[in-house]
């Protein structure tokens, strides 16, 4: 089934206790898938993240319910095929996109958990992501943003509007960043960024001009929302 797109102008993202009983019953397994992971790549970190539940879109606004994980679980989950479908990844993407109507995409780093991947600066939300009980997906969108390319929200205007694309286990949250730079500029600054850090997420950039230029290596959430951006201004 294709993900489905939803355009909200406001989210109503709230964090609360909750159990999580896949993460309970089966942690003797994802103890064991992770150090394995671990040891494939070592850079891989058991922190804090945050899923959601109850995704709700009504009117203007996309709601939802978020509880805090160990990123073991979630890792568990998601490759095993997201087997709690009372659960999603709900996070935010930055669309970048240039000013000859270029998207920039990034290839995720060897060293990642999404290695090889091609798609926008995005990440899933963490405890550095809350405002309170408040989980700020905007602010997560310009972290994600800043600590892969290196560009601030003065390098871009965010669209007032969020395109949420719902898709298996995640929706995603994708917000168009509109740069005043060519494609080809924007990806050579974001090159020097990525060639000044010590242990970059990203290994390089990828345009998508026209539809041709989508790969197998963009998750399909990804190229939908591309295509139906492209259809839009075409």
């Amino acid at each position: 089934m294709l993900p489905t797109i939803h355009r909200v102008t406001r989210l109503d993202l709230t964090l609360e206790p909750r159990r999580w009983a896949f993460a309970e019953e089966r942690r003797a397994e994802i103890t064991a898938y992770f150090l394995a992971r671990q040891r494939e790549i070592p850079q891989l970190w058991n922190g804090r993240v945050l899923l959601a539940c109850d995704p709700n879109f009504a009117s203007d606004c996309f709601s939802a319910r978020y509880f805090e994980t160990d990123f073991a679980s979630f890792l568990a989950w998601r490759d095993w095929g997201c087997p709690d479908d009372t659960v999603f990844n709900g996070f935010g993407m930055g669309a970048l996109r240039s000013s000859d109507g270029v998207f920039v995409l990034g290839e995720m780093a060897a060293h990642t958990a999404n290695a090889g991947k091609v798609y926008f600066p995005s990440g899933t939300p963490d405890l550095d992501d809350l405002d309170g009980t408040t989980v700020d997906i905007a602010g997560s969108v310009a972290r994600e943003v800043t600590e892969e390319t290196g560009l601030t929200i003065a390098d871009y205007q965010a669209a007032p509007y969020w395109d949420c694309v719902v898709s298996g286990g995640s929706i995603a949250m994708m917000r168009l960043l509109d740069s005043p730079w060519s494609g080809d500029v924007l990806r050579q600054r974001i090159e020097v960024n990525l060639a000044q850090q010590r242990s970059p997420e990203l290994a390089g950039m990828h345009l998508v001009r026209h539809r041709e230029d989508m790969t197998s290596a963009m998750p399909i959430f990804v190229t939908r929302y591309i295509e139906t951006v492209l259809k839009n201004v075409a």
